[in-house]
Formats: C-alpha cells, sequence, structure tokens
C-alpha cells in the first residue's frame, strides 16, 4: 500500500478514492462498501478505507454523507448492505475477542440519571462481570483521566454538560478500549468547552495509545484533534478524499492560529465546498433557508 500524503487520495478502481495509511497492518479495513436502507436511501456507495493502529482519523462531511453510518458499522450496530469490514485482517466478528476492545461515545451522554457518575462509569466492567476491587480501581482511573476525580459519588444532574460528556468518556475508556469511536461527542457544547475537551481527548490518545474514530461536521476541530482527516461526500455518501495533518504531536491554542493549522483548513475547506457542488444535480439550484 502507498501512504497518502497532505493533500492527495489515491483513486481506486472506478475513480473512487482508496483512503490507506501504509505504516502498519490496518487495525480497520472496510472494503467496498455499500448501505442502502428499505425505504431506498443510499447512505454509503462503494467506501474503501484502511486505519492502521495508532491512529487518530476523523471523518468530515456534511450531513447526511453517511459518516454515523459508518462509525456504527465499526461499532457493529449497522451491516453493510454489499462489501466487508475486517478488523486486525479478520472477520469482523472478533471485535470482542480478547486484546481487541472496543467502546463508542455517542452525541449525547446517555447516562443512568438514578446512578452516580462512578456506577455510571463502572457499568461496562459490571456487565463483564469483572470483580468489584479491580472494577473501581479502573473506574477511579478513568475518572481521573478525565479530571472528574472528584464527581464519582454525584448524579449527573449535578454535572455541566461538558462533564455529563466526560463521565460518559470515562465510561468508554474504562475497559481500556484498543479502538475508540466518537460520534460528534462535543457538537452541542460551547466552543470553550468543546475546545477544551478536543484537548483533553487528544492528550488521552497520545498517552494510552489506542486507535480512534471520529465524526465531526467541524473543520477546525478535525484539523485539531487528527492525524488524518477522511472527507465524505453525500448523496450517496463516499469519500472523497484523505488529508493527512502534519502539525505538532502537543497541540495547544497556539497551534489553532498557526500557518500550517489554517492551511490545512482552507484545503479542507476547499474539498468540503467542491463535494458540495458536485452533489448537486446538473441544472438544480441550491435552495437558501
Amino acid at each position: 500500500m502507498e501512504s497518502i500524503n497532505r493533500n492527495s487520495a489515491r483513486s481506486g478502481e472506478h475513480g473512487q478514492p482508496e483512503i490507506m495509511q501504509a505504516a502498519e497492518a490496518p487495525l480497520l479495513a472496510v472494503q467496498r462498501v455499500d448501505k442502502c436502507y428499505p425505504n431506498g436511501t443510499v447512505a454509503l456507495e462503494d467506501v474503501r478505507l484502511t486505519i492502521a493502529p495508532g491512529e487518530f482519523v476523523s471523518l468530515l462531511g456534511p450531513s447526511g454523507c453517511g459518516k454515523s453510518t459508518l462509525l456504527k458499522m465499526f461499532a457493529g450496530i449497522e451491516s453493510p448492505t454489499h462489501g466487508h469490514l475486517r478488523w486486525w485482517g479478520q472477520p469482523f466478528e472478533t471485535v470482542g475477542s480478547p486484546g481487541r476492545r472496543m467502546s463508542m461515545v455517542f452525541q449525547e451522554a446517555t447516562l443512568m440519571p438514578w446512578a452516580t457518575v462512578a456506577d455510571n462509569v463502572r457499568l461496562p466492567l459490571d456487565l463483564a462481570q469483572v470483580p468489584r476491587r479491580e472494577a473501581d480501581a479502573r473506574v477511579a482511573d478513568a475518572l481521573a483521566g478525565v479530571g472528574l476525580e472528584k464527581f464519582g459519588k454525584v448524579l449527573p444532574r449535578e454535572l455541566s454538560g461538558g462533564m455529563q460528556m466526560r463521565a460518559s468518556l470515562a465510561r468508554a475508556l474504562v475497559t481500556e478500549p484498543d479502538l475508540l469511536l466518537l460520534d460528534e461527542p462535543f457538537g452541542a457544547l460551547d466552543e470553550f468547552t468543546r475546545n477544551r475537551l478536543d484537548s483533553d481527548l487528544r492528550a488521552l490518545w497520545q498517552r494510552r495509545g489506542m486507535t480512534v474514530v471520529f465524526v465531526t461536521h467541524s473543520i477546525y476541530e478535525a484539523v485539531y484533534l487528527s492525524s488524518r482527516v477522511v472527507v465524505m461526500q453525500a448523496r450517496p455518501g463516499r469519500i472523497i478524499a484523505g488529508v493527512s495533518i502534519e502539525g505538532p504531536l502537543e497541540r495547544d491554542d497556539a497551534y489553532r492560529v498557526s500557518a500550517p493549522f489554517m492551511q490545512d483548513c482552507k484545503t479542507l475547506s476547499e474539498l468540503i465546498t467542491d463535494a458540495h457542488r458536485a452533489s448537486i444535480p446538473t441544472g438544480q439550484t441550491e435552495v437558501q433557508s
């Protein structure tokens, strides 16, 4: 396989981009995947993508381009209509096998309102029948990792929206996943909270060495977080480009206003704009709201 440089993707068969990372055998491999719902909606068409262990990959694109559908396939929640997914070279059913763990964070925190934060975080371990002493130690570590070590005994309603998302992230981390999937988890938060959580998430990724796939509408968020951004187009959902982000390993507020950051944002903005124009049928005028 060949590496993808900063502003290019290699075209596969039929002109569809085949977005690859060459350094290691892929953790995730999507092989010519289509998804068509019973009502006839084509959510994904001929998607080909590989993700190497340790990458932080953002799926970027407009609403309706299939980002969340693809993420749910990675989680085993959705199945492709055609094509195949493989996890570390094995059939996708091996996701739950020993040493190969996956966790997902959704758009909403989805915490149990009657349970304390610690009990919410412990839930996956309780379901897996992890001994209580070990589970408590892992819960404490997960809460500390997201800055909630002092809030284990409170109820979710006593937390701000940002802190609830931290609790949801801790619940995903407590299983010590190899693959962490996030479906626009910070989209409803204010800009300041979102930026802070983006920084915390990137620090967690570096510290834990896991693979992350992150869905977002935000170009700025994608560039700040990612080692690679995969751009998707709607009608039907497909991958049109992959951009490697060559920013520093350690990123801070200064990076958000740096020339390389702005250049990567410009590149992605142009790709999204071109994709949006291409998705409008010839002769049709876009309706402005």
